[in-house]
């Protein structure tokens, strides 16, 4: 237990450095554990695409409580407002956790690019430079195949997520059988809204198990 807490501890102290921008700590600090840049940015990929796969969960938890309200035939609407409220407030928090993780992915390979490329000018031998400078290559066009999704997918949030809180709070204001009928009007703009975000989001998720399938 105790040396679990001081992984834990030693973890979000990494984190802190990164965050603040001590990318050289930062790093220092992983390599005297074993883990390189390209290990780090292995990481945060998996953590990315983990943190969109529950996104996709919570969007579409999101989607069915908005279908419900559309089908409200009477009882607590006010019960059933509280809950659109939660799943909405967890896709917000979601959201959050998404940007965060796609920043570090962002940070954390435009170091190990910028790196690589500089050891590669480093090496004498033409053979291994000229395997290096092709593997770079690859893995750089599937990175940015990788970051195309996220950013499309990221982006989509935006907008989701304002009109979602459009309907959370007016739905708030007017707890009402006729507000709920008049809320109907949008159903297939917001449906459509956040389908369309899902299909994206669960893109993103299938190009990064292809970048982390082929990143050795």
């Amino acid at each position: 237990m105790k040396t679990c807490m001081q992984t834990a501890l030693f973890t979000a102290f990494l984190a802190i450095l990164f965050t603040w921008g001590c990318q050289t700590a930062y790093y220092a600090a992983w390599e005297k554990l074993g883990k390189e840049k390209r290990h780090l940015l292995k990481d945060e990929v998996k953590d990315a695409r983990t943190e969109q796969e529950k996104a996709s969960k919570e969007f579409k938890d999101v989607l069915t409580r908005v279908k419900e309200i559309y089908g409200f035939q009477g009882g607590n609407l006010e019960k059933v407002y509280d809950k659109l409220k939660d799943d909405y407030e967890a896709c917000e928090e979601r959201a959050d956790n998404v940007r965060e993780r796609i920043q570090a992915v962002e940070d954390i390979s435009a170091d190990l690019f910028k790196e690589w490329d500089k050891e590669i000018r480093e090496i004498t031998n033409e053979k291994f430079k000229s395997k290096s400078r092709e593997s770079l290559r690859e893995t750089k066009g599937r990175y940015v195949r990788l970051h195309a999704a996220m950013s499309k997918a990221t982006k989509q949030m935006d907008p989701v997520l304002k009109n979602l809180r459009d309907y959370v709070l007016y739905l708030k204001h007017n707890l009402n059988a006729q507000a709920v009928g008049a809320l109907k009007q949008e159903m297939g703009s917001i449906e459509g809204e956040v389908e369309s975000l899902i299909r994206d989001i669960n893109e993103s998720v299938r190009e990064a198990e292809e970048f982390l399938k082929n990143f050795k």
